[in-house]
């Protein structure tokens, strides 16, 4: 196999799973993991993928955005115990706005524990999810569909929310970064995040940790404009440390 080919077979299996290690991809490869290494190291250095400790994910600096099929099939296990964790924090009678994105589908798959909720939300695939339990009350905001991300964005998906409160908003992220706070690779999907933060009284981050370290096309917030940010146990300590020095605690799960 010629260095090209494994390397596009590397960035295949990034774009499947989020994130791989050497040992793992010169098993599935028949190659040294000093090879994987060298391969790596080239595709970081186009952009394509970052270098983690014994692996590498994608790069959410490349400004791509991967399909909601690809992003579901990635820390499918991670992104459980972030929801678990995060629909704890939901109380009878909240009413509470959920994001677009894989890990916010998690805590909507939980929601229906808590009693007499009303869920607002600009992600069609969790309004289709939460239709199911009547004691759910789900305000779907309008507006332009995205496909790609089953997300409602402007124009007119923000007039609502200039019209309610929310005890909390539940919003995930691409980036969360010390410095450049969060961040979104989608304009207008970082638009409503914006909208949500202002609607509501409590912002909870959460990210699977493939997204704490990186800066994505467009600013969200800083980190102070979120309360909590839940994420793995995979995080790098070094960036949790600096995010909670940054006035963001951190809860790894």
């Amino acid at each position: 196999m010629f260095p090209e080919e494994r390397r596009k077979m590397i960035l295949e299996i990034l774009n499947n799973q989020g994130r791989c290690r050497v040992a793992n991809l010169a098993k599935k490869l028949s190659v040294s993991e000093v090879t994987i290494r060298m391969d790596l190291d080239v595709l970081e250095k186009q952009g394509l993928l970052r270098r983690t400790h014994g692996g590498a994910i994608l790069n959410p600096k490349s400004g791509f955005e991967r399909a909601y099929q690809y992003e579901e099939a990635s820390f499918q296990e991670e992104k459980k115990r972030i929801g678990w964790r995060a629909s704890e924090l939901i109380s009878d009678g909240d009413t509470i706005i959920l994001d677009v994105g894989t890990t916010v589908m998690e805590v909507a798959r939980h929601i229906f524990r808590h009693k007499n909720v009303t869920v607002v939300t600009n992600a069609l695939n969790a309004a289709t999810l939460l239709e199911n339990y009547p004691e759910i009350n789900v305000i779907v905001t309008g507006g332009r569909l995205r496909a790609t991300q089953h997300s409602l964005v402007h124009p007119y998906a923000d007039l609502i929310l200039e019209k309610l409160y929310a005890d909390v908003a539940f919003i995930g992220a691409n980036g969360i970064e010390p410095h450049y706070g969060v961040t979104n690779v989608n304009i207008p999907e970082a638009e409503m995040k914006i909208g949500f933060i202002k609607a509501s009284r409590r912002r909870i981050l959460v990210a699977d940790s493939s997204k704490i370290g990186h800066v994505a096309r467009a600013k969200v917030g800083k980190l102070e404009d979120f309360h909590l940010l839940i994420t793995d146990n995979q995080a790098e300590p070094e960036q949790v440390r600096l995010i909670q020095e940054g006035g963001l605690p951190v809860e790894l799960v």
